[in-house]
């Protein structure tokens, strides 16, 4: 449903102006009462001490019946909203002028009555009513004083039974005509009003939802504009980023799965060159099987050799790289002494490099820390980067393992004097495959090589550097956090 957020918010309004409706109803009725029992109040304050002067109700501590029930009378046909009682000096009712049968309370609390009596000025005061127990209605009150002694009270009730059956009636009628119609043309006028603003202030919100939906029917580049995330900013700046992630993540996907694409190429070309290779020696060898020479067939078959080991190679670093990818490989690092490891690399390496006349140096600082990594790893970055340096150095050259170290770290330096890499290939020799297009040889490396030593690095929360030059020689640098006790 369109604009549900519009119609729950004005719902909302409606049910709060209902609410405050009848809560205004209910402080207006209770104000108005309060008021009218005031008013009365006020109006008669002085009945009961002109009561006084018009019956001596006690004489001598004699009840003057006689004359009580003829002022009683009198006053009740005079003022029928009264009720009158004589209270003795305790709050005892000695009398009253109430229908018999109907006063139900014997003694009335008398701290209203005194502080009704000595207060200076008039002011709004309730008292028990002695026919409804629990019920305070206003009253007027006088002392009754002979030979300068408290004998007793004269006690009105201002609004009696018959009064209020009269006065609900009429309250209750005025209050429904008062707030039905002040109810009605508040609430219309103020519904009205609500809808109004709502519609205005819920404006910038709507364009924030159509900006949502140009993004989910595939507009990638609808944003919220800073006019309209001025009302919403938490929301906007969510949204804003959110929508940027998401479009980096589809032209991730889209890189990734171009990458795979070219993976799956390079693949099938690297698998189907060494397979061709070992494919047409072995026909060859099956074909002359009785016509070739030892020679021949030891040549054929180291060549189908090296295509094989080749091919196993490339297999391994396709799994390697991988699972590094997929991040199936977490490091299990420990303490150890780098110059060990390098020295165990070095005299791995020794063999092949005097086979391609390559002299391999080992120099190292003193004191050098312990390294903490995954030795298993690290050996792994540190053979790609002989494989990439020997594969490079022309016959007579050098490669050089340099061990040195910082405050926290320990760097390592493996540099050659080999072809060097041109500037602007620099840059991406650590993505896949970029190995072969730099050189433009036809090398044993699979392309993988750096690719899984930049793999590596990142597990250990560390970067790789190169530096070359063409004709002079390439150096990778790479550092690792020392082992801190």
């Amino acid at each position: 449903m369109k604009n549900s957020l519009y119609w729950k918010i004005s719902a909302t309004l409606l049910l709060l102006l209902v609410i405050l409706g009848i809560g205004y109803i209910s402080i207006t009725s209770y104000i108005s009462q309060q008021y009218y029992q005031e008013s009365v109040q006020r109006l008669h304050y002085d009945l009961a001490k002109n009561s006084i002067k018009e019956v001596k109700p006690l004489v001598k501590g004699e009840i003057q019946k006689p004359a009580i029930m003829d002022f009683m009378h009198s006053a009740m046909v005079m003022n029928p909203i009264a009720e009158l009682y004589l209270l003795d000096p305790l709050g005892n009712v000695i009398t009253h002028a109430a229908p018999f049968g109907k006063v139900k309370m014997e003694k009335v609390d008398l701290k209203p009555i005194k502080q009704f009596i000595n207060s200076e000025e008039q002011i709004y005061i309730i008292g028990d009513d002695p026919r409804h127990p629990g019920i305070c209605k206003v009253f007027s009150a006088a002392e009754l004083i002979e030979d300068d002694k408290l004998t007793g009270y004269v006690y009105i009730i201002l609004q009696s039974d018959e009064q209020e059956k009269v006065e609900s009636g009429l309250f209750g009628s005025w209050i429904l005509k008062l707030g039905a119609n002040l109810f009605f043309i508040a609430m219309v006028g103020a519904l009205l009003i609500g809808l109004i603003a709502i519609w205005f202030l819920t404006k910038r919100l709507r364009n924030i939802i159509r900006q949502v939906q140009r993004f989910k029917e595939g507009d990638y580049e609808a944003r919220i504009c800073h006019k309209d995330s001025k009302d919403f900013p938490v929301l906007a700046d969510t949204y804003n980023s959110m929508a940027d992630t998401i479009v980096a993540n589809i032209d991730e996907l889209k890189s990734v799965e171009n990458l795979r694409r070219e993976l799956i190429a390079n693949v099938s070309h690297d698998l189907r060159t060494p397979l061709a290779i070992v494919q047409g020696y072995v026909e060859t060898l099956l074909i002359k099987e009785g016509n070739i020479s030892k020679e021949n067939r030891t040549k054929y078959l180291k060549t189908s050799m090296s295509s094989l080991e080749r091919l196993s190679t490339l297999i391994a670093q396709l799994f390697e790289y991988s699972k590094l990818e997929a991040k199936q490989i977490e490091p299990a690092k420990e303490p150890f002494f780098m110059s060990e490891l390098a020295q165990d690399v070095a005299a791995k390496y020794q063999i092949l490099a005097e086979e391609k006349g390559i002299t391999i140096h080992l120099k190292e600082k003193e004191n050098l820390p312990l390294v903490f990594a995954d030795v298993g790893l690290v050996e792994r970055v540190i053979q790609n980067l002989m494989d990439n340096a020997l594969a490079h150095t022309p016959t007579g050259g050098e490669v050089t393992i340099e061990l040195g170290s910082t405050a926290e770290m320990v760097e390592i330096n493996i540099k050659d004097t080999g072809i060097g890499i041109p500037e602007d290939e620099q840059a991406y020799i650590f993505d896949r495959y970029r190995q072969a297009r730099r050189t433009g040889k036809n090398t044993k490396g699979a392309g993988l090589g750096l690719a899984i030593v930049k793999k590596i690095l990142e597990l250990h929360d560390t970067t790789i550097q190169v530096r070359s030059k063409l004709n002079e020689g390439t150096a990778f640098v790479f550092m690792l956090p020392s082992y801190q006790h």
